[in-house]
Parts: structure tokens; sequence; C-alpha cells
């Protein structure tokens, strides 16, 4: 079912051009120097065929909520969710939207020497400038009021959102957003998850934060809960009330 996604307005990049790309129940937003969809889609339908060619043989690996045992030859959609759960003690699906994203950037990034990819909240980046990525949470009074601002250092980088207040996504906790970055999108997706299943109130927001750090290759992490906000890492929390359109 399509949902209206309000935060892909507020998302940096505006010398870019945007367009948007959807395959069966993948919903892809994507920047880039031109407009490239049909090569994203290309690579979307690539990325759910490897997948679900994959689910067929092992339909177990669709369904579990912990980590997937990684063992004989599979595609790299699929062992990169799979090391991606497995560093955050999750299910390999935690980490689907962000594999996807990570797959259709890198593949835009031999054409484009710019590419914003997001995917369900998920971002994938590599930007030749600082950039602020506006956090969604929901009902929260700071939802697009407050920014991750992101220095990318020349390298693709990954801001991954997952909520336990809304959207179609399984979260056993109840934050608003937990938003991870990481170099690795499939990473960042899964921990996001990990981290945000350990958010029941404000109050575990910083056990929640402890944990995260826990996880290798997580390098900032922002956590909101109602009008709480926790963060820590790379990426400085900024207000974006001052930032009208961005």
């Amino acid at each position: 079912m399509f949902q209206q996604r309000h935060y892909r307005q507020i998302v940096a990049g505006d010398h870019l051009v945007s367009f948007q790309v959807t395959v069966k129940e993948t919903d892809v937003w994507i920047r880039a120097r031109t407009r490239l969809e049909a090569r994203a889609r290309e690579r979307i339908f690539a990325c759910r065929g490897h997948l679900e060619a994959y689910i067929q043989a092992y339909p177990d690996f669709r369904d579990t909520l912990v980590p997937w045992l990684v063992a004989g030859p599979m595609p790299k959609i699929v062992g990169d969710m799979a090391a991606a759960g497995n560093a955050a003690g999750v299910g390999p699906m935690a980490a689907v939207a962000g594999a996807i994203a990570e797959q259709v950037g890198v593949d835009i990034l031999t054409v484009s020497d710019e590419v914003i990819v997001e995917n369900g909240g998920d971002i994938f980046a590599r930007l030749n400038r600082p950039f602020v990525s506006a956090i969604y949470a929901a009902d929260s009074p700071l939802s697009m009021r407050v920014g991750v601002r992101i220095d990318p250092a020349d390298r693709p980088i990954a801001i991954c959102t997952s909520s336990g207040t809304i959207g179609h996504s399984l979260s056993m906790g109840k934050a608003d957003a937990v938003c991870v970055v990481s170099r690795s999108c499939p990473l960042a997706d899964a921990a996001a998850t990990a981290i945000g299943n350990r958010v029941g109130s404000a109050g575990a927001v910083a056990s929640a934060i402890a944990f995260g750090k826990s996880i290798p290759g997580v390098i900032g992490i922002v956590i909101i809960v109602n009008d709480k906000i926790g963060a820590w890492g790379d990426g400085s929390v900024m207000s974006l009330t001052d930032r009208p359109g961005r």
C-alpha cells in the first residue's frame, strides 16, 4: 500500500535531480546528477530476484528474528543482510531496505559522482559536501524539527531510521525514531532495529545507546522518544526550525 513520505522533501542534495522508482513493495527515492530510473529499476529487480530465489530455497531466512548462519554460496545481497543481522543480533530481514538502498546507490555511483538513495527511511548517500538529514519521528514534537549533520569525507555514508510507533517494519520497542549512522547501509538498518528493540520508554535511551555503541561499524546514534532525545557519535544533531524547506 502506498504511503505518503513527507520526509522525502526534507533531505539534502537540492542540486541533484530527484526521481522515484517502485518495484512491487520496494519504493525508492533517488537523487543523482541525471534521471536514472531504468538503471535503478534494473538493479532493484536484480536484488529482489536474488533475494526471492534464496527465500524460496530457504524460507526461514524471511521469518527468523535471530541471526542467520552464513554458510555456502549465496547472492551478495543475502550475504550482506546476514552479516548485518549477525553483527546487530537480529534476523537478516532487518537489513533488507538498507541492503537494497546500498546496492542501488553503489551501482548509480558508476555513472554519477553524487547520489542519495532512500528506501523506507534508510538512506545511502555519497555527496561532495556536508549535508543534513532530517529525522522523521512519527508523532513526536521533535519529528522533522531535528536532523543529523553529516560530513561524508568523500566516502559513502548510511543513515537508517527505525520506529516502534509507525511503519510496517517489525520493532519491539517504543521509540519514535532510532537513527543510526554507519558506512554500511545494511548494518545501519539492522542496528537501528536492534537498538530500537531496547527502547521501551524514554528511560531506556541511555542503555540502548550503550548497546548500540558496542555494534562494530556503528558510528552514530540518535534516539527520539516523545520529546526526549539522546545522541552519540559522528554527526551533530541540529535544529531544523530555522531551515524552512530543508
